[in-house]
């Protein structure tokens, strides 16, 4: 199967995970709750945002061939109603894709409206990323599949969402880690929702306790030049919290290989708030038998269930 740039999908996933975190041992209570609820803040600003995950609209998959669209009915991806009949067509030829706009229509590439012109996929440098009135979309590349990722910055989804159901915040889940690496790397499969699995090298193992009890997690990034990043499942998955499992970002350890993995902050998905995502899902490794009555719970009105 083909591999496609997981690490840029994670890049996207950690601008909105990533704080600034500390390493110091002791807490104040108080201070550390207050810390993370404005974390949660930043984390429900970050999803409404223009590049958040809330204003997507549609996802449609480009075939070989010529892919005419807009909101008619007669186009092969149709685009919601309030859309122009007719916009143009995307080509997508060996892997080349190009767009022809209709006279008609204004899009715009940056500030320039364009008629013609080859694209670059979120795989690629400089991601052509098309405007027009409220929509924004741009290609996805996943696996050998191209699709339409569809934006409506006025989507009411986006005021629907109030706030991010979670656990109450306790210090406990704040757990210490100790990072523990390979001699060789290994090669871990990650399946996604839509049916591709992507290999990704794992460097070590993070270990660590909860009530006495030893368990371990595959993280992915090697915990030099940045933290390390979680995908996981645990035993209050598909009951308290989102059935796909949950991401968690992990600061980088130090030199000791000593961080700490802060389950307070285990956040949903994208695919937990838009049907439209293709999110990875938890290795087989990353299961854990042990219920995490922290960081974010399920919520019934968005998303894959």
């Amino acid at each position: 199967m083909h591999k496609y740039n997981f690490r840029i999908f994670l890049l996207l996933i950690f601008l909105g995970l990533i704080s600034c975190q500390s390493n110091t041992d002791k807490f104040n209570d108080e201070d550390y709750l207050e810390s993370v609820q404005e974390w949660q803040e930043q984390r429900l600003q970050s999803l409404k945002s223009e590049n958040g995950w809330l204003n997507l609209v549609g996802l449609h998959w480009l075939k070989e061939g010529q892919n005419p669209f807009g909101s008619n009915e007669a186009n092969n991806i149709i685009f919601p109603e309030k859309a122009p009949g007719f916009i143009g067509t995307i080509i997508l030829y060996k892997g080349n894709i190009s767009i022809s706009v209709n006279k008609d229509v204004s899009v715009f590439v940056n500030d320039s409206i364009i008629t013609e012109r080859i694209i670059n996929t979120d795989m690629e440098n400089n991601t052509t990323i098309f405007r027009m009135g409220s929509f924004r979309w741009h290609i996805i590349k996943r696996g050998e599949k191209y699709g339409i990722r569809l934006r409506d910055l006025e989507s009411p989804v986006i005021e629907q969402l109030a706030e991010l159901p979670s656990f109450p915040v306790n210090l406990k889940w704040r757990v210490e880690a100790k990072f523990e690496k390979f001699e060789t790397p290994k090669e871990i499969a990650i399946p996604n929702v839509i049916g591709d699995i992507d290999y990704e090298k794992c460097y070590g193992l993070l270990k660590f306790q909860i009530e006495e009890k030893e368990y371990s997690l595959m993280p992915l990034g090697d915990g030099t030049s940045s933290g390390l990043f979680l995908i996981f499942a645990d035993e209050t998955s598909a009951e308290e919290t989102y059935g796909a499992g949950r991401f968690l970002s992990v600061e980088k350890p130090d030199k000791n290989g000593r961080t700490y993995i802060d389950f307070n902050k285990a956040t949903n998905p994208p695919c937990a708030f838009t049907e439209f995502a293709t999110c990875p899902l938890p290795p087989r490794e990353n299961i854990l038998s042990v219920k995490i009555l922290a960081g974010e719970k399920i919520n019934e009105h968005f998303g894959h269930h």
